[in-house]
């Protein structure tokens, strides 16, 4: 039994004992007023007269309507008011817990969420700076490689067109030599004179 039952009955007690106390008081009333001798109950018997019996009865049935059709109504309202106030109270509760419950769930998800997208921010980071190391060091080592192989064609370059102009001056001087020999005759000391012009000249042509 609820809580408002239990109300109720307790009025509805509490009314019937107020009505059967008027029907009491009426019974005595009218009692006294027929024979003024014997003691009326709740309602009164034959014996004691049918004028006190109807009265009491009367009197019972007037209160009782008005308690049922005037008390009672007001009495039950109430308390079904107060009862759907207070379920209302309770499901309001409810829901409100209900709503915290989800928000912090709801919290909980965008906080692991935002921490996986960190996460995965940072290792991307890091892949990309660890690919950034080792394409700077692949193209410094492309760099190196290439202006090795043109260090080496320039050395390569300048020790033939070094070599082409030695030639060419060895050529003239040997030219030159002969065509001094031919314009006069060699003697014993001649000869190493030739010589030490020619290596005179080498040298000057190289400087």
């Amino acid at each position: 039994m609820t809580k408002p039952e239990k109300c109720s009955h307790g009025f509805l007690a509490a009314a019937f004992l107020a009505v059967a106390g008027v029907v009491s008081s009426s019974a005595k009333a009218a009692s006294a007023a027929g024979d003024g001798v014997e003691k009326a109950g709740v309602i009164p018997t034959i014996e004691q007269g049918i004028v006190p019996m109807i009265v009491s009865l009367l009197v019972f049935s007037i209160v009782l309507a008005i308690v049922s059709t005037v008390i009672w109504p007001k009495i039950t309202r109430g308390l079904a008011e107060r009862e759907n106030k207070i379920r209302e109270e309770i499901e309001s509760a409810e829901m409100a817990r209900k709503q915290a419950r989800e928000s912090l769930e709801e919290y909980q998800r965008s906080l692991e969420k935002a921490r996986a997208e960190s996460q995965r921010m940072l290792e991307q980071t890091r892949a990309q700076q660890a690919q950034m190391a080792a394409d700077l060091r692949a193209k410094a080592d492309v760099e190196l490689g290439q202006l090795r192989e043109r260090a080496m064609k320039d050395i390569e370059t300048a020790k033939r067109a070094a070599l082409s102009e030695i030639g060419s001056q060895a050529s003239s001087l040997a030219v030159a030599a002969a065509s001094k020999v031919l314009r006069r005759e060699i003697r014993a000391g001649d000869h190493q004179a030739m010589v030490d012009e020619s290596i005179q000249a080498l040298q000057a042509a190289r400087n």
